[in-house]
């Protein structure tokens, strides 16, 4: 890559810079605003390309929705949270709530072959436990 003249001008006062090429600016060193930039021949991120017979605008397009995808799912955790936080600001056990969810994911007859077990095995150590589902 050659240099120009333009290459070394400084926006603020509209002058070039004759001591030749600087080095790279340091961290915190606004270098867009001066007008350097990286020297960068690979290709940029948002540039997809197809290598080694994979489709990388087909694989990329799969990345961003799952990105997106994992956005809302964020998203909903926490309006899940303050759904929490307001069952539990009304007095409710938000243990209890959890406990219910997931029992009512499972299937009546399994929750009650597991009810039946627990029951079983409570009895066994002498605990008594009794739950109608």
């Amino acid at each position: 890559m050659s240099l120009n003249h333009d290459d070394f001008k400084d926006e603020k006062h509209n002058e070039t810079n004759t001591d030749g090429p600087t080095e790279s600016p340091g961290i915190g060193h606004n270098s867009e605003a001066m007008g350097i930039g990286p020297i960068d021949d690979e290709p940029k991120e948002s540039e997809a390309q197809d290598v080694g017979g994979v489709a990388g605008a087909r694989l990329k397009s799969f990345i961003e929705r799952v990105e997106r995808l994992e956005e809302e799912k964020a998203a909903l955790g926490e309006d899940i949270k303050e759904v929490f936080a307001e069952a539990k600001g009304t007095g409710f056990c938000t243990k209890t709530i959890r406990k219910i969810l997931k029992l009512r994911k499972i299937d009546l007859e399994k929750r009650r072959e597991a009810d039946e077990m627990l029951n079983l095995y409570m009895s066994a150590i002498g605990m008594q436990y009794t739950m109608d589902v």
